[in-house]
């Protein structure tokens, strides 16, 4: 009986087939988010989008227009930064919205204001997570925080929140401090979402041990909790007594936020006086990322 392998054509194809339904998704989400909850109702929300919403209430001009002049110089950098598929795929995906919000004729939810800030952000807030997962992006200020983080002593972190202090001060002038206030709250909505998408529940972190008893601690992680571990030959330091002790060895392992506890219990019982340093990863792909079945 003979087997075949997807070729890297056949690869290929599949991914643009799911990066598509992505940012299709993506964009439904986020039209959703917005003439669901916040356009009937006068509602704000920060990056690129609250631009051009705010640009929307001052001028009157067509939103869906303006989507696409606010992103046009975001692209660009992302073009030139990032690269031309990066930048393809977000030329598609904001041109699929303005077009979702000019032809679907999604129905208001609402008109509490708390609802519309909190799950017109979380619709919002979706609709970009998706598409970043499709490869491209709905709000082009990330792509200028990653431009100008690299160019000064600013985080990509800063640099957004340097862009909504201004987007949210402008409303606060424009219209009133209530209208800047709910376009906060629906930023973070938004931004939570978002990161919830990114790195999901499972959200990984890198743990490393040292211990004297490192052997029994790494059975544990692979025999027990079924996780791969690295080995890294390792010297303690200079300690209390003044001179360097034996060689040790030094673990490391990628575990989910979920099992971190679990596995901080486990350790304690072998060893309570384990050194333990975790820390969070963004992304993990390859290894044995994912537990593996025991039998």
């Amino acid at each position: 009986m003979s087997t075949t392998t997807p070729t890297i054509s056949q690869t290929n194809r599949a991914g643009i087939a799911k990066d598509v339904v992505l940012l299709l998704l993506g964009v439904l989400c986020a039209g959703m988010g917005l003439k669901g909850f916040l356009l009937p109702n006068d509602f704000l929300d920060g990056g690129a989008m609250g631009i051009s919403l705010l640009l929307e209430m001052v001028t009157g001009a067509e939103l869906a227009i303006l989507v696409i002049l606010v992103n046009i110089p975001f692209i660009w950098i992302g073009y030139r930064q990032v690269s031309p598929g990066f930048a393809i795929r977000t030329i598609i995906a904001i041109s699929m919205l303005a077009v979702c919000l000019v032809v679907v004729p999604y129905p208001i939810v609402t008109s509490d204001k708390l609802l519309i800030s909190v799950f017109g952000g979380f619709f919002l807030g979706a609709g970009i997570g998706l598409a970043i997962r499709g490869g491209g992006v709905l709000d082009g200020t990330e792509v200028l925080a990653i431009y100008v983080s690299r160019r000064s002593a600013l985080s990509v972190g800063d640099v957004i929140m340097v862009i909504n202090i201004l987007v949210f001060g402008s409303a606060a002038w424009l219209t009133n401090i209530e209208t800047a206030l709910y376009a906060m709250l629906t930023y973070l909505s938004a931004s939570k979402t978002v990161d919830f998408l990114i790195h999901g529940i499972e959200e990984y972190t890198g743990v490393i041990i040292i211990s004297d008893h490192h052997e029994l601690i790494r059975q544990m992680i692979t025999e027990t909790l079924g996780r791969g571990v690295t080995v890294f030959k390792g010297e303690k330091g200079y300690g209390k007594r003044g001179f360097r002790e034996n060689d040790i060895n030094i673990i490391y392992a990628v575990v989910t936020r979920l099992e971190l506890h679990r596995l901080r219990e486990r350790i304690s019982e072998i060893d309570a006086k384990a050194f333990i340093v975790n820390h969070s990863i963004d992304d993990a792909k390859g290894g044995m990322v994912k537990s593996r079945p025991l039998h």
